[in-house]
């Protein structure tokens, strides 16, 4: 697939998420050619049990002098081509924790011949040994960081080779483009005409296919990305409280005193797939309390890095002037909803919208009772695109959408020269870098230095 070949060094790392206390199992990944003959220096494995490939052997790891063990593990044994990587792979499956595994990772690493494994290296062996294409091995990370179903239902796609289905069909379909202007080119007496127009409308087909992929992924960033939504307003006008009936956790204190929260708290939820990460501030007022002040600053602070701002006043009360200055400070790119709170303590209040805005984003609730809650759940729906993203099969990352609208750029250039009837040598300049653009983003054209620099962006054990 390309004019470069992984390193022959065998690699070893942690595969599984370690922490004190947390994981009953832990597994250590060996690849390379010494895998299973390091792993049966560090092992005792009782009677007879032979090392066959997709077997798995019952054993306890060893300490260097042989004479006490570290840990009771499974060893599960892959010879390649059939694994992961392509080449030999052992798993030592032992007990989760911290000691544990770094003792076993150390043992592996003693040998000379093993070395720990860079980011995402793993899967950049599985690349270039030809058992995952560029597109599979990003979908996995995509899994693995997959924040919601229908978020890991687009990555699984992926993994199944979706998207490196459909860019290579729309690559060959560029590519048969290109061979029948270059036979014009080389033998345009032997040959019929070619229809500049034709050629012209399947190239306007292709580009459309391609700005539809480009469309769906920015239909389903939410899904991906998730939504960051900032909840600010006066103290004690139920922001806390909103933010707990929402994630139904008691992340945030609650009480009549007003200044309760001096910090950031975050919680987050999912809404019909889209995760989304409430952010509960410090009210904003005049303040000579220090500590509150520092609250108040990061409030101000969030609101420049969030999706939406939701400002929450009292709705028994009223809106106020205090209330006013609050919405004075927020920045005008950022989506915004009013949310009057507490509609159960004053029944039949009748809220004046011009005093506020004149636009349609005003949600009365109760965050007490729950009333009007379905009402600012729609609305975050609605923001967010999630009945947009229903149907969509596959979506691009961010890398491979660049590749795309570059894609996009080369085809778009070809009106021009179209337009002016200039040569098939010119149309041959722009469909080139189109077909290379695509072979970047499915890895049919890559560079070592580029696919290190993608595989770098992985977890360590994967």
């Amino acid at each position: 697939m390309n004019s470069f070949s992984p390193t022959e060094d065998t690699i070893a790392a942690i595969a599984t998420a370690v922490s004190p206390g947390q994981g009953s199992i832990a597994v250590i990944r060996i690849s390379g050619s010494s895998a299973i003959e390091i792993s049966k220096n560090i092992v005792h494995i009782p009677g007879m049990q032979p090392w066959n490939t997709h077997k798995v052997l019952y054993g306890h790891v060893i300490e260097a002098n042989q004479k006490k063990y570290i840990d009771e593990v499974l060893i599960l044994i892959m010879k390649g081509p059939r694994s992961y990587t392509g080449e030999d792979v052992v798993e030592i499956h032992c007990h989760g924790g911290i000691i544990t595994v770094q003792k076993i990772l150390e043992r592996i690493l003693d040998s000379p011949k093993a070395r720990r494994a860079e980011p995402g290296e793993f899967s950049q062996r599985a690349v270039l040994n030809g058992r995952l294409s560029l597109t599979q091995a990003e979908s996995i990370s995509e899994l693995i960081s997959a924040r919601s179903q229908k978020a890991a239902e687009i990555a699984m796609n992926g993994i199944e080779g979706n998207i490196q289905s459909t860019i290579q069909s729309i690559r060959h379909r560029l590519l048969e483009q290109l061979t029948e202007i270059e036979a014009r080119i080389d033998f345009e007496e032997d040959l019929p005409p070619l229809e500049e127009k034709n050629v012209k409308n399947e190239i306007i087909a292709i580009r459309k296919d391609i700005n539809e992929l480009i469309d769906n992924t920015k239909r389903v960033s939410w899904v991906r990305s998730g939504l960051k939504v900032t909840l600010i307003g006066k103290p004690n006008v139920g922001k806390s409280s909103l933010m707990n009936r929402l994630s139904q956790k008691e992340k945030a204190i609650v009480t009549d005193l007003p200044g309760t929260t001096r910090d950031l708290l975050e919680s987050e939820i999912v809404l019909e797939g889209v995760p989304v990460t409430f952010i509960d501030t410090a009210g904003i007022r005049e303040t000579k309390n220090i500590i509150e002040q520092i609250g108040i600053a990061r409030t101000q602070k969030a609101l420049n890095q969030t999706d939406l701002i939701i400002l929450i006043f009292d709705y028994s009360s009223g809106w106020s002037t205090e209330d006013e200055s609050i919405l004075k400070q927020i920045p005008k790119s950022i989506p915004l909803l009013i949310v009057g709170n507490k509609s159960d303590l004053k029944d039949g209040y009748s809220l004046d919208k011009e005093k506020i805005l004149e636009k349609d984003n005003i949600v009365i609730i109760s965050a007490k009772t729950g009333q009007g809650e379905i009402d600012l759940i729609n609305y975050l729906l609605k923001l967010c695109g999630s009945s947009q993203s229903h149907g969509l099969d596959i979506a691009l990352n961010e890398r491979q959408l660049d590749l795309a609208k570059l894609a996009i750029d080369s085809l778009e250039n070809i009106d021009k020269i179209f337009d002016e009837k200039l040569p098939w040598d010119f149309w041959t300049i722009d469909l080139r870098q189109a077909i290379n653009h695509l072979g970047e983003l499915t890895g049919d054209d890559l560079t070592e230095s580029l696919l290190d620099n993608i595989f770098s962006k992985f977890c360590i054990g994967k």
